[in-house]
């Protein structure tokens, strides 16, 4: 690791700290969503500025080491599949496009709402990766020489 890229190393390590329980946070608001206010796109959020505090204190070279970006991409183009294949099982066992095809659970517990976490968890992923991998993309721009690389 290159220690002159990035930011301190206060924030280096403030960053490799917070960024566990931001993502505990992220996950949270995702899997809690359908019982308190949040849900997939706000917990997806969080989970990107987790990601996207790494890029800003370690800097580029660094996060492309860290994270296999390629695989993000992947999982971030599978996501709405995964939501497509949930809205059609309930098409095939509950009788209508994106129907409750699960239990439903008991109330106010974390499985009380069949298929709403399901489909939270691959919003929360879509979304997450989706603003991670704008920034990322933004990240490769340079100004001085343009696009021409």
């Amino acid at each position: 690791m290159n220690q002159t890229q990035g930011m301190s190393l206060i924030v280096k390590t403030t960053s490799r700290i917070i960024l566990w329980v931001v993502f505990l946070y992220g996950l949270y608001i995702i899997l809690f969503g359908h019982l308190s206010p949040g849900g997939g796109f706000g917990g997806g959020v969080v989970l990107a500025l987790g990601l996207l505090s790494i890029v800003l204190a370690y800097g580029r070279s660094f996060t492309l080491k860290w994270l296999r970006i390629a695989r993000l991409e992947k999982a971030e183009a599978g996501a709405p599949l995964v939501f497509l294949a949930i809205a059609l099982l309930g098409a095939l066992f509950g009788g209508a496009f994106l129907q409750n095809f699960l239990g439903k659970g008991s109330l106010f517990h974390l499985y009380s709402s069949g298929v709403i976490p399901w489909l939270n968890i691959v919003i929360g992923l879509k979304v997450g990766l989706s603003l991670f991998l704008v920034v990322w993309a933004l990240t490769e721009y340079d100004p001085e020489g343009g696009d021409e690389e």
